[in-house]
């Protein structure tokens, strides 16, 4: 008999929509090898058994040389069927508007160029990744800013 519930995600499917994305085709890793390694540690995998794959969406793009003034998004990661995106950047009160121009320009990207990508998302999809240390500051425009956008700096991206 047929399961005519709610359909599952497939195991893959982040795989799939990567490889129908024509802009980043070329561009899908296996597990976290997408990520630049001095950036690895950043992203906590509870289970790397549950990680579908990852997509360095920054340097794909500009490898084609697409977007190349734009402020780009880095990368996308596959963790039990859910994508979730992340941007490692300094994150000190003059980096809020560059990576709040990031965070627009994928959500455009998305939209417009990655839609079956854009379907995988997490709820909660965005994440603003410290480079080193958080230097905004506390109740700060800037900070409110970024707590509107849903998007205050962690320390390291743990998906559980």
């Amino acid at each position: 008999m047929k399961n005519r519930g709610k359909s599952k995600k497939v195991k893959g499917s982040f795989k799939q929509a990567v490889q129908s994305t024509i802009e980043v085709k070329h561009c899908y890793c296996e597990g976290k090898q997408a990520i630049k390694n001095e950036e690895k540690g950043k992203v906590e995998l509870i289970d790397p058994r549950q990680c579908g794959g990852s997509l360095f969406i920054d340097q794909c793009l500009l490898d084609q040389k697409l977007y190349t003034c734009d402020n780009r998004w880095d990368y996308a990661i596959d963790y039990k069927g859910e994508v979730f995106f992340f941007e490692v950047h300094t994150a000190s009160s003059d980096q809020v508007s560059t990576v709040l121009k990031k965070l627009q320009w994928l959500k455009d990207w998305l939209n417009q160029k990655a839609p079956e990508i854009n379907k995988l998302k997490s709820i909660s999809a965005y994440y603003w990744v410290q480079s080193s240390g958080y230097h905004i500051l506390p109740n700060s425009v800037y900070e409110r800013l970024v707590v509107q956008k849903g998007l205050k700096p962690i320390p390291k991206l743990v998906l559980k």
